[in-house]
């Protein structure tokens, strides 16, 4: 999660290449080559004691002979001489260097050797074991690939060389430029969320594509994705979609939530587009890059031939994508303009001999539907109309790949007369496309990244005060099982646990024997008129798959007997187990209820998971689940449930009515808060859970948890992404002035611009340390949609109006030793103490969160911060490379 000294590899002055050699066929002479021959227009040193020159540039035969300090070094030797290299670059002053070399691993202790020599003065390592590094804008080709890419505003990080060298190949052959490539090899040092973390505020960069096949740090890469998918388009492809999913003994859930799954729910909540193939990598980056995230992605389809329209629906469809229905006062209006043989409908098809004419007009009436979000517009050639002027016309009335403020993409069909059409829609900004279908899976990509921006933006709360009495009670049953040296809880701890946050369960009654199985069911044959026996097992899993269950008992004398043939058959099937007793309850009989499963797994990389779907016995084979990561809240909720099939059957069909949709919601809110609160939780399953118009119901649920872990405290660690921290919000009253502060959230970039105008220029420039006028959209988002894990900004809103009114930042370097913090208060509001209260609300939270150190950087003008400083206990010092500003530096104790 850290940038620092990252600016050497994208804006290097001088480079130094150890290992550049002569000799034919080396990586040495590539490299070196590759960097002379790409025009690098900074300093450029070999360094091989057998030469004193190569490509006419005088050769060093060490790195301390050097005339300078190189910003970058690109490292080709054998894998033995890496450490000692890189400690003599370190003590010249170098501060990023790639490692193309391989061979250096933890078995031969050199990687390891590496680093150490690497960290005393934070250098930075890209590879080993890489193809090398790209920055085309700067003419820096830093790598033993066979060409150089062009420039650009796209950014590739790969974790394979070969892809890497792939991509600039297709990439050479399609007009597509770069403004950084990165080959990270074994990512010793440097990750992707590294580079993630710095592409994020790189100018040059307008989209970010990524090969992933591994993703070493989940949280770290979490905050950075997260991050760089608030300010532009970050698309990845992740092989191994079918895997073989990994099996857990314990719960269905482990079963289901094969890797691969929980990878696309982790990329999904980050905000990125996943895509399948190489050859959709950089139409995702072109399409999306150019628009605004969409409320809904609803296509309307114009064409001149039906066919490919038909084509482009199927497609659609296909990857999830919806096509927009007209309304009528649009087809009232197509009907004035077209022939009475069009199509009537939606794809519009404006007949074959179609004139740039009737293209225009028709394009004009879809734009202005109300039910549709992105045009799609498709030409076939034919002897009736031409294709080149149905393009002028299209140009024409596009701006910049929109109309009527709706994204506008186009598919002229052929190759040799379709040619000149593609390159005046591509003149005019309009993404164009060979084939129906490739223009349906890039109209389709807009539906999927604003889905993913939706998730991104969504802060979910941790609850804390909602289930304070729930937490203790569940507390102290894991307590009680974790007493015993039990992982898992029998069936009525696990309801018990489960009702505590708020999912509803049956009435369940504990039988130790037979006898007490009979009584149990007298009393609730009375009030339900039948009831189901189950085996009580502190070792068994799944009661079911060992006869454990007996349901629809109706009669007096049969739950005896029931308890009886249970026992029979677990002796038969499991033998040796021991029976702990019975659970008898009530026979919950709802015959339009659909069976659910809700469950969680712990993921190797992602920890945490929630799993949501069809249940019932046969879950494993209907398959109909999805995978999402904690913490949720209502919407992120509602979306699980729609990514399955079940969802749709929920929402009601022929005589069924919609199940309690806000009960599901609640229940899987009710999970996530679980698994918020308990680190210990290692599985759940809940299976079947019973939903219906009248609510839903818990028939069953098994709890495994880790026993060392009880005790610790919430939020969970392990979270990949962390929750809103409801915990650090309170009333604050100062000089008579009542304020609510908060942490902050996405959603208050609305009230940014009101906050803004109360500011006064001057106190604008003494906290941003220049004159600042103008605050783009992306850098609101940067200030307002935050990584908890890393950052915290508390806003202070008028108790009365709601209008903010203050805001304290701290942002923390990556190994959360030191924070920045900084305040703004609005200009009519200062002098009441309100930037006193917020600067010790963030030093308290840096305290709670073991934030070594507090940092500010404040003009020296600034006398009324300065002297707060001071008096919270501050050193102040003037700054030791930018006159004019001072440092002042709080120890947290």
């Amino acid at each position: 999660m850290t940038i620092r000294n990252l600016e050497y590899t994208v804006s290097p002055k001088s480079v130094v290449v150890v290992g550049a050699t002569e000799r034919v066929g080396s990586v040495g002479r590539v490299v070196f080559d590759n960097i002379v021959g790409g025009g690098f227009e900074g300093e450029i040193w070999p360094v091989n004691p057998k030469h004193s020159h190569l490509a006419g540039h005088r050769c060093y035969a060490k790195v301390a002979d050097l005339p300078g300090i190189p910003d970058l070094a690109v490292i080709v030797t054998p894998p033995d001489t890496v450490p000692r290299i890189v400690r003599e670059l370190a003590e010249k002053g170098t501060r990023a260097a790639v490692v193309i070399t391989a061979g250096l691993n933890h078995k031969n202790g050199l990687r390891q050797a590496m680093l150490d020599a690497a960290k005393p003065s934070l250098m930075r390592i890209i590879g080993p074991n890489t193809v090398g590094l790209m920055v085309p804008p700067v003419k820096l080709n830093a790598s033993f690939a066979h060409m150089a890419a062009r420039p650009g505003n796209i950014a590739l990080i790969s974790q394979s060389g070969a892809i890497a060298t792939s991509l600039i190949d297709w990439a050479a052959e399609n007009n597509v430029g770069f403004s950084r490539i990165i080959s990270l090899g074994d990512m010793a040092d440097v990750d992707v969320g590294d580079c993630l973390d710095m592409l994020a505020g790189d100018f040059h960069t307008r989209a970010i594509v990524m090969y992933l096949e591994t993703i070493p740090n989940p949280r770290k890469f979490m905050s950075a994705a997260r991050a760089a998918a608030r300010l532009k388009p970050v698309i990845a492809i992740k092989p191994g979609r079918h895997e073989q999913a990994a099996k857990a003994a314990a719960t269905h859930t482990g079963a289901l939530s094969g890797a691969d799954r929980v990878v696309e729910a982790a990329l999904r909540r980050a905000g990125v587009l996943r895509v399948e193939d190489l050859a959709e990598l950089f139409d995702a980056a072109e399409t999306i890059a150019r628009y605004s995230p969409l409320e809904r992605g609803r296509v309307g389809i114009l064409t001149n031939g039906g066919g490919a329209g038909v084509l482009a629906v199927d497609k659609l469809v296909d990857r999830g994508g919806e096509l927009a229905e007209l309304a009528p006062s649009t087809i009232e209006r197509l009907n004035h303009v077209l022939p009475p043989t069009w199509s009537h409908a939606n794809p519009v098809d404006i007949v074959g001999d179609a004139a740039p004419e009737r293209y225009g007009a028709a394009l004009e009436a879809l734009a202005g539907d109300p039910g549709t979000d992105v045009i799609l517009v498709i030409n076939c050639p034919t002897g009736l109309g031409s294709s080149p002027d149905a393009a002028r016309k299209v140009a024409e009335l596009g701006d910049e790949g929109e109309i009527g403020g709706k994204p506008l993409l186009a598919c002229w069909l052929g190759e040799h007369t379709a040619r000149q059409g593609r390159h005046i829609l591509t003149e005019a900004g309009i993404a164009g496309f060979e084939t129906p279908e490739d223009a349906a899976i890039a109209a389709s990509y807009l539906s999927e990244w604003s889905r993913a921006q939706r998730s991104l933006l969504r802060t979910p709360s941790s609850r804390v005060e909602d289930r304070a009495d729930g937490k203790a009670s569940v507390h102290a049953i894991f307590r009680q099982v974790a007493g015993e040296g039990r992982r898992m809880l029998t069936e009525p701890e696990a309801k018990a646990a489960i009702a505590a946050y708020g999912i509803p369960v049956p009435r369940t009654i504990v039988a130790g024997s037979v006898q007490e199985v009979a009584e149990a069911a007298d009393q609730l044959l009375e009030s339900s008129g039948r009831v189901v026996v189950k085996l009580l097992s502190k070792v068994v899993s799944h009661k079911s798959d060992v006869g454990g269950v007996v349901l629809d008992i109706a009669t007096a004398e049969k739950p005896g007997k029931a308890a009886q043939s249970i026992e029979t058959r677990l002796r038969a099937q499991a033998p040796g187990t021991k029976v702990d007793g019975y659970t008898v309850q009530a026979m919950v009989v709802r015959k339009q209820a659909q069976e659910l499963i809700l469950g969680m797994n712990l993921d190797p990389m992602f920890g945490p998971v929630i799993l949501f779907g069809a249940g019932g016995t046969a879950v494993e084979v209907l398959n109909d689940t999805t995978i999402a990561l904690p913490p949720l809240d209502d919407v992120l909720a509602g979306e699980a449930i729609d990514a399955t099939r079940i969802g749709r059957l929920l929402a009601g069909y022929r005589d069924r009515k919609p199940a309690d949709r806000a009960a599901i919601i609640a229940a899987l809110n009710g999970l996530s808060q679980m698994i918020v609160d308990f680190p210990c939780l290692v599985s759940l399953d809940i299976n079947p859970l019973l939903a219906d118009s009248e609510g839903v119901i818990a028939l069953d649920a098994r709890i495994e948890i880790d026993p060392r872990r009880v005790d610790e405290p919430a939020p969970n660690p392990a979270l990949a992404i962390r929750p809103y921290p409801s915990g650090w919000s309170r009333d604050l009253l100062s000089d008579g002035m009542s304020f609510h502060v908060r942490p902050i959230m996405p959603a208050d970039v609305a009230l940014y611009p009101a906050f803004l105008a109360k500011i006064s220029p001057d106190d604008l420039r003494l906290r941003f340390l220049s004159p600042r006028r103008n605050f783009p959209d992306q850098m609101l988002k940067r200030l307002t949609q935050i990584d908890y894990d890393r950052d915290i900004a508390f806003v202070a809103l008028e108790k009365d109006t709601g209008a903010l009114a203050g805001i304290g930042r701290l942002s923390c370097d990556p190994d959360h030793r030191t924070g920045e913090y900084a305040l703004l208060v609005r200009s009519d509001l200062q002098g009441h103490g309100l930037g006193w209260n917020l600067l010790k609300q963030l030093i308290d939270y840096a305290k709670a969160e073991r934030v070594s150190r507090i940092e500010g950087i404040i003009l020296n003008e600034n006398r009324k911060m300065l002297t707060m400083c001071r008096e919270f206990g501050f050193s102040v010092a003037h700054h030791s490379s930018e006159p004019g500003l001072s440092v002042a530096t709080l120890e947290v104790s």
